[in-house]
């Protein structure tokens, strides 16, 4: 979504009369082609989560299943559960009951853009389903349950109140919404922003919230007001030409429909209605669908979040027609943003729109990374895993996981904010902005925290297999394995993970992720006994044994610290130690200047310039303090830094001659120290005299500034 220019008054428009839904096509399913099919159709569907499809080599476990232990991660969770708890539901409702012409018992609407007049309202009252669900799930606390059945019950109230008197009427019985059905008319004769807003992805949102509310939370009724909203899209959509709904998609913000593709085919699985898999494949953006298909990036120039989430609807249309076009996609579009559009924290986009490939340190400011793309791009990855288990897949949700969503909560108790944040800069001397109560960040930060344990754990298709994908303190309970396995850790901080197992005994394949920034190595024993198995930086490690309560697995995963380039501008940096980006805390609006090379020893350790702190996890280095950015709070920082080496210089030792760089933007210093550790003082002065001898090859040093390096290298004491 993107920031309202103003508050907006409602259009007092009257709404006309859609034309009469054709009957539902029949789509063939992956289901059926493997012999199964999702729950039959029906007017009451059992209560429970969205069924697993047979597309999936691996499977999640239920938000329930896994319990978060002590840490930051648990800490951050209880802060939102607090505004869960507090926050009135009629104020959510308000929005809703106007609408409906109900009485909205003196509750005033949330704010921001959840106002009685807004042109987004409604959305935020989904979100704030999901968020009572996800917290009913991993708590069990009555009041919660209570809670989501009022707000569902009074959703219903509204949808049956539209449905009988509403004014407009609404052209089907399933329509809900907190505004009239007007600017899903106008949508369809092509309005822009900021005549209307998105009331597609306003309508995603409420259909999410219910959905959850009924596979998280056990509310049938849920899932029959959803059903319901459903048939009103088949209604409205399905007879509309492709042609006219490539055009409809294509506007911005005005067509942004966000994971209405995804919801839809979640309800097809869970009714078996073909209506309503007919009307997920009503939301095929086309045009950039098939260009991602073929690999084509044309992303640059596009609003980033509302295109992530359609990639994941993408993946749950492939699970029901078994379209090779949409999972190809999917993966396409994912490499696209990660691998040339990603800052350090794990985000993407400036001002909401993606850049072009590789455009870092060229669109560092103060409106990076919206936190609603990385929600979704997180969701996107997990999904992807489930089809293909890849390691980079979780090495980049542990990135984004950690360094922006975890670090996107105010550290800061409130129960009249959710205290999230909406863009986090990148720029030198930005702050955090917290609050953004009634945005779409607001609305996705709500559930952020309340879900950090849905991707720790999974376990493949047939059952014999554990994925240990985070390393956060946790509990998994597997009822089907009979397995509860504890998991002790400090993680974002250093230290040894411990896996225990509690209950349960057979034979498992335990599959450890080392993390691509484990190169300091990762060392794993059982029950005392150390392993042997190969353990790659960017893969998984398989233990594989039957497995007796009481057996102990530890895991040693030592950090380091590295740094992180740019890649429109290699000395534009950021430092990590291990998983975690830390940011120099400065409120200096220029970037500030770093030299590292001239520190280090024959190692070749950034320890040797950036020493540690007072507290855990928090360094020093040219004076400032480097902090680990998941700590929720307002101080400026910088996320990078300006590296300047302008000579060559070993220790105290310096050459003058420049420290020239390669096409690719590194230098002659970069590459040699690349190479560290070096054993022994011979071994450093014969990889300079090499490595000079290649740029003097390469027309970088004269003969003359060959010389005088090595000769500088010779005479250098760089001792461990």
């Amino acid at each position: 979504m993107s920031h309202p220019p103003s508050r907006r008054h409602a259009l007092r428009l009257a709404a006309g009369a859609a034309a009469a839904a054709p009957l539902a096509t029949a789509v063939p399913t992956a289901q059926a082609a493997a012999g199964t099919a999702p729950a039959a159709a029906s007017s009451r569907v059992t209560a429970g989560p969205v069924p697993v499809p047979d597309t999936w080599s691996v499977r999640p476990f239920p938000l329930d299943g896994v319990t978060l232990g002590d840490g930051v991660f648990r800490r951050k969770r209880d802060l939102m559960l607090g505004y869960a708890r507090s926050y009135p539901a009629d104020r959510i409702l308000a929005v809703f009951r106007a609408n409906a012409g109900l009485d909205t018992r003196g509750a005033r609407p949330p704010g921001g853009w959840e106002t009685s007049d807004g042109n987004l309202r409604g959305h935020y009252g989904g979100h704030f389903l999901t968020l009572i669900a996800q917290g009913y799930a991993d708590t069990r606390e009555a009041a919660l349950k209570t809670k989501l059945d009022y707000l569902v019950g009074a959703l219903g109230e509204c949808q049956k109140a539209l449905a009988d008197h509403g004014s407009p009427k609404p052209s089907h019985p399933g329509f809900l919404a907190a505004y009239p059905e007007t600017q899903f008319i106008l949508l369809e004769s092509y309005t822009t922003y900021p005549t209307i807003w998105a009331p597609y992805y306003t309508c995603h949102k409420i259909m999410r919230g219910l959905l959850d509310a009924h596979t998280l939370g056990g509310n049938q009724q849920a899932l029959e007001i959803a059903s319901g909203m459903g048939d009103w899209v088949h209604s409205r959509l399905g007879h509309l030409p492709a042609a006219q709904l490539e055009r409809m998609w294509s506007i911005y913000i005005a067509g942004e429909y966000g994971g209405m593709n995804e919801v839809l085919a979640d309800l097809y699985a869970l009714t078996g209605r073909a209506e309503h898999l007919a009307a997920a494949r009503c939301f095929d953006n086309t045009a950039l669908l098939k260009a991602c298909a073929e690999n084509r990036d044309i992303l640059e120039g596009r609003h980033a979040n509302q295109h992530v989430p359609q990639f994941t609807g993408y993946l749950r249309l492939f699970d029901h027609t078994a379209k090779q076009e949409y999972s190809t996609a999917a993966r396409n579009f994912w490499g696209m943003v990660t691998g040339s559009r990603m800052y350090s924290l794990g985000g993407t986009g400036e001002g909401e729109m993606f850049r072009a490939r590789g455009a870092i340190a060229a669109t560092l400011d103060d409106k990076n990374a919206e936190t609603c793309a990385t929600y979704n791009m997180l969701k996107l990855t997990r999904q992807l895993f489930f089809h293909q288990p890849d390691p980079a897949y979780m090495d980049y949700y542990e990135r984004g996981l950690t360094n922006h969503i975890l670090a996107s909560r105010r550290d800061a108790a409130a129960t009249d904010s959710p205290e999230v944040t909406y863009f986090v800069g990148m720029g030198p001397g930005v702050r955090r902005e917290f609050d953004n109560t009634g945005t779409c960040c607001g609305g996705t930060g709500m559930e952020n925290h309340t879900k950090y344990q849905d991707s720790v754990y999974f376990r493949s298709a047939d059952g014999n297999a554990l994925y240990v994908n985070l390393y956060l303190a946790s509990t998994l309970r597997w009822p089907e394995r009979g397995f509860v396995i504890e998991q002790t850790s400090d993680f974002p901080a250093e230290g040894v993970r411990t896996l225990t197992f509690r209950e349960g005994s057979g034979r498992l394949d335990l599959k450890l992720r080392v993390p691509v920034w484990a190169t300091a190595g990762f060392t794993v024993t059982v029950n005392g006994v150390r392993q042997r198995a190969a353990a790659e930086p960017g893969s998984y490690l398989s233990l594989s044994r039957d497995w007796r309560p009481g057996d102990r697995v530890r895991i040693s995963a030592p950090y380091s610290l590295r740094i992180e380039r740019a890649l429109d501008d290699p000395a534009v940096q950021s430092v990590f130690y291990g998983p975690v980006l830390l940011t120099a805390q400065s409120q200096e609006t220029q970037f500030r200047v770093f030299s590292f090379y001239k520190n280090f020893t024959l190692r070749g350790d950034l320890a040797d310039a950036i020493k540690p702190g007072s507290r855990p996890m928090y360094f020093t280095t040219h004076g400032l303090t480097l902090a680990p950015f998941y700590v929720g709070d307002v101080a400026p920082y910088h996320a990078y830094f300006k590296r300047s080496e302008p000579t060559v210089v070993f220790g105290t030792t310096d050459s003058r001659v420049p420290n020239r760089a390669r096409g690719n933007g590194l230098t002659f210093l970069d590459v040699l120290w690349a190479q560290a550790p070096f054993a022994t003082s011979g071994s450093f002065v014969q990889a300079v005299r090499t490595l000079a001898d290649t740029w003097l090859s390469e027309g970088l040093f004269s003969r003359t500034e060959r010389d005088s390096v090595v000769a500088a290298a010779v005479g250098a004491d760089l001792r461990h």
